[in-house]
């Protein structure tokens, strides 16, 4: 039974399958970025937050980065893992891996939540929270209730890519939806009508944040190919090591952002404090609020990147394990070509209308500092932005492919190597800006290294591609 309702994805024409599939996971993506994008625009345009509660949601958001990177390496790896098993008409294994992923999201998330609480102070600091006394009062306050959320936000995270692995894309993006949209509704009541300021704001997020996870669970107990018995909710090692194999790039190519914007945060500190504008005490929030807001824009047109790509497992994993190659290589084509129009669009977005951008985060309340950096920051930081968008789907599809290796390499290249590596470099040699320079210089690097994986894999699948 189970087989038979999944035959469809070696049949139906891929560029169909890929927007039924793509489309649900962009929206899923676009909703869950939500979140933060929406606390720092209703805390930027509150007056009484203003760039300190920006430069705090700076600080905090990569914290969130880190409960997402372990939740999704456990759901898009089991995501992968169900469409190969379902691929190879293995049921049992597909239940078996869902039922270890739901364990392994529940006890993750139990544990960082408790690190977070217990080393608060420690994490907030090592993420250059202590720019002056107001960006740290705001973000330990913000840190805090987002940490109280932080296991509902995991397991809902964690089960939206086995939702789409089970044949549902759209209550996937339904769930997540929902969760996004109390948050919308919550936030300007909160921070403008209660006056809860960052309180408000991560208040809002949690409560969203539960109901993405109430609704998980109500798909699990109503799944409809993968139907895990009550014996599978546990870990099977043997699988579980399987599918977080695969799902490892999900997690490096989150945890690395992680790594970068620890980098990033901690060398616009330092550097910031030599500048002659930013050095002074009452500016000295604005660079970190600033690349904040540059990183949301990026977060925005990463979740299209990522969604478009992602959407694409179930198909890729169905294909390569019954062995239909060439319908694997026309899915590539049209994906890479896809992810290239994004990446366009993006770039004349952020060279031609970066004031418009930064707009929507309440420069108008802001220094003339505030305004000027900001457009500098846009048009240097994502110069290179349709390389960055390539990249992210070659390191996606690869991981889809079952290439965890090749993924994982690629992947860690470009955000350890490169982007930690030029974010400590660069600035030694330009200051400040070096921190900008260094975003475009690992996205070019890294782009020439996926042009001799790209040429690999479509030889690979012309050689093997016999069905």
């Amino acid at each position: 039974m189970e087989t038979k309702s999944n035959q469809f994805l070696g049949k139906e024409p891929v560029g169909k399958l890929m927007r039924q599939y793509a489309i649900p996971c962009i929206i899923s993506l676009l909703v869950g970025a939500l979140y933060n994008i929406v606390d720092q625009i209703f805390i930027a345009n509150a007056a009484y937050l203003g760039s300190y509660g920006n430069a705090a949601n700076t600080v905090v958001f990569p914290l969130t980065v880190i409960a997402l990177a372990i939740a999704v390496m456990i759901g898009d790896g089991c995501c992968a893992f169900v469409s190969l098993s379902l691929g190879r008409k293995e049921p049992e294994n597909a239940k078996k891996s869902v039922g270890s992923a739901v364990v392994l999201a529940v006890l993750t998330s139990l544990i960082l939540c408790a690190v977070y609480l217990i080393f608060s102070n420690q994490i907030i600091a090592m993420f250059g929270g202590t720019v002056n006394k107001e960006t740290f009062r705001y973000s330990k306050e913000y840190f805090f209730y987002i940490s109280l959320g932080i296991p509902f936000y995991m397991f809902g995270q964690a089960m939206n890519p086995v939702i789409r692995a089970d044949g549902n894309p759209k209550f996937a993006m339904a769930s997540t939806l929902a969760g996004a949209v109390l948050n919308i509704i919550l936030d300007p009541i909160f921070i403008f009508v209660f006056k809860w300021g960052m309180m408000g704001a991560a208040v809002a997020t949690v409560i969203g944040q539960i109901v993405t996870a109430v609704l998980a669970i109500w798909y699990l107990l109503h799944m409809k190919m993968v139907r895990p018995a009550k014996g599978d909710y546990r870990i099977d090692w043997k699988i579980s090591r399987k599918t977080l194999a695969l799902g490892i790039t999900s997690f490096l190519s989150q945890i690395s952002l992680v790594a970068a914007m620890a980098a990033i945060n901690n060398m616009i500190r330092k550097y910031g404090a030599l500048d002659p504008i930013f050095g002074q005490e009452e500016l000295a929030q604005i660079p970190m609020a600033v690349v904040g807001i540059v990183m949301k824009f990026f977060q925005i047109v990463i979740s299209i990147v990522v969604g478009m790509a992602a959407g694409c497992i179930p198909i890729v994993g169905y294909n390569m394990g019954a062995g239909l190659k060439q319908r694997v290589k026309s899915l590539f084509t049209k994906l890479l070509t896809a992810e290239a129009g994004v990446g366009a669009v993006s770039l004349i977005i952020v060279e031609f209308f970066p004031r418009q951008l930064i707009a929507v985060f309440g420069a108008a309340n802001e220094s003339v500092y505030y305004t000027d950096f900001a457009i500098k920051a846009f048009r240097i930081y994502l110069c290179m932005i349709i390389f960055a968008c390539i990249n992210k789907a070659c390191f996606i599809f690869l991981q889809a492919m079952g290439k965890a290796a090749a993924s994982t390499m690629l992947s860690m290249v470009r955000e350890i190597v490169f982007g930690v590596g030029f974010a400590l470099l660069l600035p030694v040699f330009f200051g400040l800006d070096g921190v900008l320079y260094s975003m475009p210089v690992s996205d070019l690097l890294t782009f020439v290294i996926a042009v001799v994986l790209i040429i690999r894999t479509y030889r690979e699948l012309k050689e093997k591609g016999i069905k």
